[in-house]
């Protein structure tokens, strides 16, 4: 049984993806509400530009993606050099990079979900809360939040999901470096480049199996507790 014992290695790429795949999940999600909002709510010009952008890494090779972000937070890019210039943050071949490339990936499924939560709330709810006095901010914390918790948990997850499984766009933008960049779909895929590596990128691939199903088991359950509390209020 000493194919099933992980190296440090591995440990490491486990950690690294579990961090990278939250903060990116994390970092996305206050923008994700706004712009979900902005989609589901909003009457403004350019509203379906912002949809197709919002939506394109969906249609794009995550190659391309990694590309794009490597040109715009790259070092020598106008963001990217900015960033670096006079706040000291770099992300280029970082593993804050890697998060940024999984938080641009998994940024349309999470707003795609928590659009959809967001139209299928009844205005009414809404309406009569304002009737009572209540403002825009507090109707939305109040009303308008609570019911659509289901739909963020579940955009929350699959964010977390496709950061977990990112490859072709953290690949091209950070490159594959251990310890640093390598995160689990990158072990696995630097495990199958070496003879005699199909063990390790075994062990690895039923660790991302395993991860991705407790996820989906939680978010399960954090979607029927919350549901349940709405029905009883």
């Amino acid at each position: 049984m000493d194919w099933l014992s992980l190296s440090n290695e591995e440990w490491t790429a486990i950690g690294l993806s579990l961090r990278v795949s939250t903060v990116a999940m994390l970092a996305s999600l206050p923008f994700g509400i706004l712009v979900a909002l902005a989609l589901a709510r909003g009457k403004f010009w350019g509203k379906s530009l912002l949809n197709g952008i919002v939506h394109l890494p969906l249609i794009l090779p995550p190659v391309v993606t990694g590309f794009i972000l490597l040109l715009l937070f790259g070092r020598r890019g106008p963001i990217g050099a900015f960033l670096d210039q006079y706040f000291g943050i770099v992300f280029s071949f970082r593993w804050t990079g890697a998060a940024l490339a999984c938080a641009v990936m998994g940024f349309p499924l999470l707003v795609r979900s928590i659009r959809l939560s967001i139209e299928m709330v009844d205005r009414k709810l809404e309406e009569a809360a304002g009737t009572l006095g209540a403002n825009p901010a507090w109707v939305f914390a109040t009303v308008t939040l609570p019911l659509i918790l289901p739909g963020i948990i579940a955009g929350m997850i699959l964010c977390f999901a496709k950061a977990m499984g990112e490859f072709g766009a953290t690949i091209t933008f950070v490159s594959n470096i251990p310890g640093e960049t390598q995160t689990l779909s990158a072990a696995i895929y630097a495990f199958t480049q070496v003879p005699g590596g199909d063990a390790g990128a075994l062990r690895l691939t039923i660790v991302a199996i395993a991860i991705s199903m407790a996820a989906l088991l939680a978010s399960e359950f954090m979607a029927y507790v919350i549901g349940r509390r709405v029905d009883i209020e």
